[in-house]
Formats: C-alpha cells, structure tokens, sequence
C-alpha cells in the first residue's frame, strides 16, 4: 500500500489559516472506463479463493503485491473489508454478529438467520422438450403473493411444433443463505492482463500527479 500512495501528489495541510506540513493528497481519483472494464480482449475471469487477498492475486498474477490496486480499482472495490469475499469462518463469526440482536438467548445469530426467512421468490422452469434447452427464471415475491403460488406443471404446444414444458414453483431463501449467496457472489472478479500493467501504471502515474 505505501508504494501506490508514493504516486499522490503533496498538497499544503492549513488549519485555522496556518499553512502547515505537505501532505500526500488522497482524495485524487483514478478509474478505469467501463468500455475498458468490459473488453474481453484485455481481461479475463477470475474466482476468489479463500486464501486469496487482493495482495496475493496482484502477485501472483502481475508479479508485485503493491500492485493489488489494479485489481481493486478494475472491479470497482472501494472496500476491501466488506466489498472482498470472507472466508467461511469469518462468514459465520459475521453473521453471528449482524443478527445477535434478533436471536434469543443461548441462540446464535447464525442459527437465527438460518430459521427465519429473508425472501419470497415465484420459479418459473421453462424447457423446451425437443433440445432439452431450459431456463429458469426466479422473481422475488411478497409474502402473501408467495401463500397463493400453487405449483403446476404444464406442456404447450407451440405452432412450429416444439413443446414447452412450464413449470412454476415457490421458494424461500433463508438469511443466513441470503448472506451465503451475497458473499459467493464477490468472488468473480475480472483480471487485466499483465501485458497492460506497464502502460496502466503509467497512466495512473500522469492522471495522479
């Protein structure tokens, strides 16, 4: 981290009108165009790993820790605290402590989120029975909607003579799966190539000084 601040400028601290130390100005701001971000061609997938931090994909992949920046700043991660995947264990000890207030006592607030209900979701399943081609469509739902959702399973027809099965469905998603499922999704991130470092470092260089 004390390298990618040796890139700010210094700007003159004032208190009360008096001119103090030059301090490094961290309110400068770099970012990617999301036109850049979306090009397949520079980028590439990647999936977050319990023992990965931004420091250790930065070197394992661009060959320099102090280059964990790029990888934060090209997926948007202002804050790596909540913005990074947990591991498991700190998943648990965090909802534990998020839903504390609403478990009784001698019950954890993990076994509380995992008996109470976070969302109310209508699935619809449609597959076409000819190439076997399904997809799965899942809309959240109030609670009294969700009562009168009854399941059915119906075959139609179509006039190029295909079939499509519909089959509607009801689920409830759990807090505690609710957290599960938010957490899995910050682990695909999106990689810049290490070819381009050289020259995203130099821009970020002029952009920032």
């Amino acid at each position: 981290m004390s390298k990618y601040f040796n890139f700010f400028p210094n700007t003159l601290y004032t208190v009360d009108t008096i001119t103090g130390d030059a301090v490094k100005n961290i309110t400068a701001r770099f970012s990617f165009e999301e036109s850049f971000k979306n090009n397949t061609s520079v980028c590439y997938e990647y999936n977050i790993q319990d023992s990965d931090t931004p420091e250790i994909i930065a070197s394992k992949f661009y060959g320099d820790p102090e280059r964990h920046w790029v990888v934060l700043m090209f997926n948007d991660i202002n804050d790596p605290q909540f913005d990074w995947p947990m591991d498991y264990r700190t998943l648990i000890s965090f909802v534990d402590e998020k839903y504390k207030n609403q478990a009784n006592t001698g019950q954890s607030g993990s076994n509380w989120a995992q008996s109470h209900t976070h969302g109310y979701y209508k699935v619809e399943t449609r597959t076409t029975l000819s190439t076997n081609t399904v997809v799965t469509n899942k809309f959240e739902v109030d609670s009294n909607t969700y009562a009168t959702i009854n399941a059915t399973n119906n075959d139609i027809l179509l006039a190029d003579g295909n079939t499509i099965r519909i089959q509607i469905s009801k689920q409830t998603q759990s807090y505690y799966d609710y957290e599960m499922e938010l957490n899995e999704s910050k682990r695909r991130i999106k990689l810049l190539k290490q070819e381009f470092i050289p020259n995203i470092e130099a821009e970020f260089r002029r952009v920032i000084a």
